[in-house]
């Protein structure tokens, strides 16, 4: 792995970046974020937190032409796993076998990994190099999501510094399993009030009034 950059901005603000920031307005203020330290080298407990969580991730190579490409990676919550304060991983399951990203990685370690949360409206960009990993058991068992994941190798990727972005622009979208649930608790909670009712009703309770519920039928 390369020495990182002085400043750990220096991974994406090139001489032509700072150039255009420069020219735009925005040079200054990115001077003194870097002043005060800049981006995080490590991954702190809340980003593991937020790490944890991801279900679905995008990993960012070139080849050694500087073509990128830019690979889905998914599984369920916890599949992108944090090693340490300095390293991810995850296991590298059976897919349409084109290796375009393992390929990438022979020529070129450098990496991105984005990140977001449709939820809370959050996205992590992390660079590093990374490396692929065969032939070792122990660490396949380690990064597998399940005890039946049939995982053939695993990608190692060494963090060098990362960045969190505004919510701006972020639709705010929920998982499928996430609205399910919700309105699964919704409808037991409106079965539960017209039991009551029905109740009260069965007790001489006429003057009883039924809840305003979503699932209210329309005045006929």
């Amino acid at each position: 792995m390369e020495p990182p950059p002085t400043i750990p901005s220096d991974v994406a603000f090139t001489p032509a970046v700072k150039a255009l920031q420069s020219l735009n307005g925005s040079r200054r203020a990115y001077e003194r974020m870097e002043q005060r330290g800049g981006w995080a080298t490590t991954i702190s407990e809340d980003l593991a937190a937020f790490i944890a969580l991801q279900t679905s991730v995008f990993l960012a190579t070139a080849n050694a032409l500087g073509q990128p490409y830019i690979q889905h990676r998914g599984g369920p919550a916890g599949f992108l796993r944090v090693l340490d304060g300095k390293t991810l991983g995850f296991v590298d399951l059976p897919g349409n076998r084109q290796f375009i990203t393992w390929g990438n990685l022979q020529e070129n370690p450098k990496v991105c990994l984005f990140l977001i949360d449709y939820v809370q409206r959050q996205r992590v960009k992390i660079w590093g190099e990374a490396r692929v990993v065969e032939g070792d058991a122990e660490l396949l068992a380690r990064l597998a999501p399940t005890a039946q994941t049939r995982a053939e190798r695993a990608i190692i990727i060494a963090v060098s510094t990362l960045d969190h972005n505004c919510p701006q622009y972020i639709p705010q979208r929920f998982e499928a399993e996430a609205v399910t649930a919700a309105l699964a608790d919704r409808d037991q909670r409106i079965a539960e009030l017209e039991g009551e009712l029905a109740e009260l009703r069965s007790n001489g309770r006429d003057d009883v009034q039924p809840p305003v519920t979503s699932r209210a039928e329309p005045t006929k």
